[in-house]
């Protein structure tokens, strides 16, 4: 393993077997720059022969109008081939980051919590946006370096074409070039690495402060959320700093063995010269081949480029291979949505949240969900539609563990009303769609009446077709928009994750009497924080300190004088 001075490891196996896969899906692509790259460098090969001939011929006064002709085709062909590298390049680097940003964001999806969990929104954001258009760049800076290796190699076969001396010469001082661009390859990928790492904190933190903007705002506390969000910028100056002066010490030294192996082939070539072994071409030639077989600058160059697409393929690698869950071939039996929870254990780092859980919501009725803040509430409602895992224990649906459903029939299946719900889609109709293969104007509808939403849609300029994002909506209006969502979507269990908080109380009280209404319907369940919410569910299931202190009707339960605390003390808003 390579390392970074600061002890940063770098070019993990997982980032390797990425950029292989990244290399397939753009085979093609990658050829055809290849070709056309090392193409460019022949002909930048074959010009210095042709302009040493030219010259010989001018010299012994031969006709070399042809020659002059050549030479000039050359160089022509060299610029167009050169501009074809820079087209195919583009594309190659487009299609490798498109790719690797729609490979990421679905595996980021079905990771769902878990992925912000583990890594944070801002440094998600940051590795598929900034570090996904530099991972993109690999496939291009390979394609890059192989011609720009060919440059090199081609020059010192040149060389030993024109005389072995020639070549011997060169290729006595040529080991420690290659030290030397090793161990530039090596560090400059291990310090790159660092410096995005560092990028991905700001990025987090920024994240962070956009999200909480008002608070911030409300506490007057600006300055010391732009002082803490911009914290690691001189961490950051230092990575940059290391970064610049490994490419400059290896520039540096290079540099200084490069011009002694061109003297020293010129030294020889002139010495072969005096003795009538080379022509003044020839010697021309010679000096143009040992400048190509020294091109430290462009290897330098390419060779950074592959550094800092290697780190970010490493980063985006990290993101990749957390586990997304797997999904079963099951499907569900007939049934009412008997959800059933046994033995749930579930832990969020090293503290346990759910500590052996064991509780059954049957079929139809509705379970509402209290308890203090902290004692996982919320965690609870991620368990019971597979949001998330448990750590021990399993949650079945209809006698079915979720583990072995399908994806699309678990979806299709389970239902969710958020908190803040994330509004996606174009149009006001198209959020309440979301999710839903062929939905029909006549069931948005329905769904916006039943969550009250319907009124203020329509007095919006275009009702249902007003885009999204031109919609103005209090915080109530856009918890209706996530229950009419829910309800549109169907499903034989509903889940509501403190989705009424944000509504009043008369808001709240005719959805509530219209969800938790007697009838057929789906089992619903759903976290509370309101008693005349409560009041209305079939069950209560109270948590304390991860574990269920009790199930019954809220009237029985309100007897005792803990569980009254639970809504006295307004801080069970969330779980």
């Amino acid at each position: 393993m390579t390392l970074c001075p600061d002890g940063t490891p770098s070019s993990p196996p997982a980032g390797r077997a990425l950029s292989r896969a990244v290399l397939r899906h753009t085979g093609g692509r990658c050829a055809a720059l290849c070709a056309v790259s090392t193409a460019a460098t022949a002909a930048g090969l074959l010009l210095p022969a042709l302009l040493g001939h030219t010259l010989d011929l001018l010299l012994e006064r031969v006709p070399a109008a042809r020659w002059v002709g050549c030479c000039a085709g050359l160089v022509l062909l060299i610029a167009l081939l050169e501009g074809c590298t820079g087209v195919l390049a583009s594309t190659t680097d487009a299609a490798a980051t498109a790719w690797l940003r729609r490979h990421a964001t679905g595996h980021v999806l079905a990771l769902g919590p878990r992925a912000t969990a583990r890594f944070g929104t801002g440094d998600l954001v940051a590795r598929l946006v900034g570090g996904g258009t530099q991972a993109g760049t690999a496939p291009g800076a390979v394609a890059a370096l192989l011609a720009a290796l060919a440059g090199p190699v081609g020059g010192v076969v040149a060389l030993g074409l024109i005389d072995p001396w020639l070549a011997a010469v060169f290729l006595a001082g040529a080991p420690i070039l290659t030290l030397l661009l090793r161990a530039f390859t090596r560090d400059t990928s291990a310090c790159a690495a660092e410096y995005q790492r560092v990028q991905g904190r700001i990025a987090e933190s920024l994240a962070e402060a956009v999200g909480g903007f008002r608070t911030i705002r409300a506490a007057g506390a600006e300055d010391r959320e732009t002082a803490r969000v911009l914290a690691p910028l001189p961490e950051l100056s230092r990575a940059g700093h290391r970064m610049w002066r490994v490419q400059g010490r290896a520039a540096a030294q290079a540099v200084t063995v490069a011009p002694l192996l061109n003297l020293g082939v010129l030294a020889v070539a002139g010495l072969l010269l005096t003795r009538h072994r080379l022509s003044v071409g020839e010697v021309l030639a010679a000096s143009r081949y040992a400048a190509l077989a020294t091109g430290v600058g462009v290897l330098v160059g390419r060779l950074a480029a592959l550094g800092r697409a290697r780190a970010a393929m490493d980063r985006l690698a990290e993101v990749l291979a957390a586990s997304a869950p797997g999904h079963g071939t099951r499907s569900l039996p007939p049934g009412p949505g008997r959800l059933e929870l046994r033995g749930v254990t579930a832990r969020r780092g090293s503290r346990t949240v759910l500590d052996g859980i064991d509780l059954i919501v049957p079929g139809g009725t509705t379970l509402a969900v209290v308890g203090r803040s902290g004692t996982g509430k919320s965690l609870l409602a991620e368990l019971a539609g597979r949001l998330a895992d448990p750590d021990a224990g399993e949650v079945l649906l209809d006698g079915v563990p979720l583990r072995e459903l399908t994806h699309t029939e678990l979806r299709r299946a389970v239902a969710y009303a958020f908190e803040r719900p994330a509004l996606l889609g174009t149009t006001i109709e198209d959020t309440i769609a979301f999710g839903l293969t062929s939905p029909s104007p006549a069931d948005v509808r329905s769904a916006a009446r039943a969550a009250r939403a319907d009124d203020f849609v329509r007095r919006l300029p275009d009702g249902y077709a007003t885009r999204i994002t031109d919609a103005p909506r209090s915080g109530g209006e856009s918890q209706r928009l996530g229950l009419a969502r829910a309800f549109a979507h169907g499903g034989r269990l509903l889940v509501l994750d403190d989705a009424l908080s944000s509504l009043d109380t008369v808001t709240e009280h005719e959805i509530a009497r219209s969800l938790l209404a007697p009838g057929p319907g789906p089992t619903r369940l759903l976290i509370a924080h309101r008693p005349t919410t409560a009041a209305r569910a079939d069950t209560v299931a109270w948590l304390d300190a991860g574990r269920i202190r009790a199930v019954g009707t809220h009237r029985a339960l309100w007897e005792d004088a803990g569980y009254r605390a639970v809504f006295a003390d307004g801080t069970e808003t969330c779980g």
